[in-house]
């Protein structure tokens, strides 16, 4: 892969960056009839590179530009966080809050709509999604998360909603899947209104099936156009079991966060007697990495067997999430994210890892794959070049 954009993926990048300066609406195409082209399938063999909101190491998240990138570096999914706008369109956002990753402070129009919500038993004050429709949000821009990330991009694209990312995974010149996330559904169905009773999960599932997205896993279906949805909110997983049969990951925060909607410890959701219910539900869990290998004064200790354990229950475990930088490195991979997805792809066994870095995880796995079957390839003879080199020293 290469580790810049290509002359057309730069020139999407920058047709996108000036278009969003000038419109409000989406400009991303939304997915038309399919043509019956041949695409190159998912690969299955190896642990999933899921794109954590897009390649949003290098570019802001959850933006068109964040998802193409991961696309271009090899993604097998681009994973995303939905959430509605007050008049009920669904959104790419992570944050119930505007404030950390938009302009929403230049724009004095919305000076008024500051409010305070309980957010899972915490009293936020912020500038809420639920409280901006869906033009409104679109005349926002969004900007990098960390500061100690690359910020030549803040403020050239604009809040997505659920619709065009579906379509940036079906436009792919391969097969993509998608890896949405029910995001705070308590939270939202709190504050967010359908017709006709329907609630946050309906409106995401009947998107889901509008664009073709059905199938129990690993069917022709799921084949050919793969989906994950995840939640940490259980009650959700097993409601939307009743509309859809595509696979359901359930997510698990750290030891002191309960469940936003059951209000379950960390421990009951991992015991065996949890694990055994929620698998006629989901088909894996997704948990924070430093509760299955938990660090001290930032260097690892045992791991635990949960990732032992889920595969007993036959579920597969894709934890999150996974950074380049030394910040979030622990002491033990030598600043070498090459050697922390080593550890937990050859030594934990993950089935699928999100990374904020799809690049790198890609070229991991190309590269170990080539190493350990074919000496006579590029990547296997740098392989053992290096293995030459490290013995001398």
């Amino acid at each position: 892969m290469r580790s810049s954009l290509s002359l057309g993926g730069f020139a999407s990048l920058l047709l996108f960056s000036l278009f969003n300066l000038t419109v409000g609406r989406p400009i991303y195409p939304l997915p038309s009839k399919q043509d019956n082209k041949v695409k190159q399938p998912l690969q299955t063999s190896r642990p999933y590179n899921i794109a954590h909101r897009g390649s949003n190491g290098e570019i802001p998240e959850e933006t068109v530009a964040a998802y193409m990138r991961a696309i271009e570096e090899g993604a097998d999914f681009i994973e995303t966080d939905i959430l509605a706008s007050k008049d009920g369109s669904l959104i790419c956002f992570h944050d119930v809050t505007l404030d950390d990753t938009t302009d929403i402070a230049k724009h004095k129009e919305f000076a008024d709509r500051k409010r305070t919500y309980e957010v899972q038993g915490s009293n936020i004050t912020g500038y809420f999604v639920v409280d901006f429709t869906l033009d409104e949000l679109k005349s926002l821009r969004v900007r990098q998360r960390y500061p100690f990330r690359d910020q030549q991009y803040n403020g050239k694209f604009s809040i997505i909603t659920f619709e065009e990312f579906i379509a940036i995974a079906l436009d792919a010149n391969r097969i993509v899947g998608i890896y949405p996330e029910i995001k705070n559904p308590v939270f939202i169905n709190q504050h967010v209104k359908w017709p006709h009773g329907k609630k946050f999960e309906d409106k995401f599932v009947g998107l889901l099936l509008k664009y073709g997205y059905k199938g129990a896993y690993m069917s022709e279906n799921w084949l050919r156009q793969p989906v994950f949805i995840q939640s940490f909110a259980p009650t959700s997983l097993v409601h939307i079991s009743n509309m859809t049969d595509s696979p359901k990951i359930f997510l698990i925060d750290d030891f002191n966060t309960p469940t936003q909607d059951t209000n379950q410890s960390y421990w009951e959701i991992t015991s065996d007697s949890f694990l055994e219910y929620i698998r006629n539900y989901v088909v894996g869990i997704g948990p924070w990495k430093d509760t299955i290998v938990p660090p001290v004064n930032n260097r690892l200790t045992t791991p635990s067997d949960l990732v032992d354990r889920a595969h007993a229950h036959n579920l597969q475990v894709h934890p999150y999430t996974y950074r380049n930088e030394n910040s979030f490195l622990h002491f033990d991979f030598h600043q070498d994210p090459y050697s922390e997805y080593g550890y937990w792809i050859n030594k934990i066994g993950v089935d699928g890892l999100f990374t904020d870095f799809t690049g790198s995880l890609h070229k991991y796995q190309e590269w170990a794959a080539a190493s350990a079957t074919d000496e006579k390839s590029a990547y296997g003879l740098l392989h053992k070049i290096a293995r030459m080199i490290s013995s001398y020293d």
